[in-house]
């Protein structure tokens, strides 16, 4: 697996309605009413990311869900990590 270039990355904003480039990884932040259901994202997340093998990194703050994704074997957003971002975009 192997970073992409910039170009690259670019591309995979298009593709990922909401996501931005952040220190270096893609992330996306959603707001919900309240803690349970931001709970219950996050385990929609989790069957999504399971099922692909390629798992986002998830931060709660109460009502509030950060997803991150970047690749750490390679220090950096790969072909996976742009998958996932469009995935999510489509699934939730």
């Amino acid at each position: 697996m192997k970073k992409l270039e910039p170009v690259e990355v670019q591309q995979a904003l298009e593709n990922a309605p909401g996501w931005k480039l952040t220190n270096g990884k893609l992330e996306r932040e959603w707001t919900f009413p309240d803690f349970v259901q931001a709970v219950e994202f996050v385990r929609q997340v989790a069957d999504i990311a399971e099922a692909a093998g390629h798992h986002p990194d998830i931060d709660i703050r109460y009502n509030k869900v950060k997803l991150g994704l970047v690749t750490h074997d390679v220090d950096g957003i790969t072909a996976n990590d742009a998958a996932m971002a469009a995935k999510l975009s489509r699934e939730l």
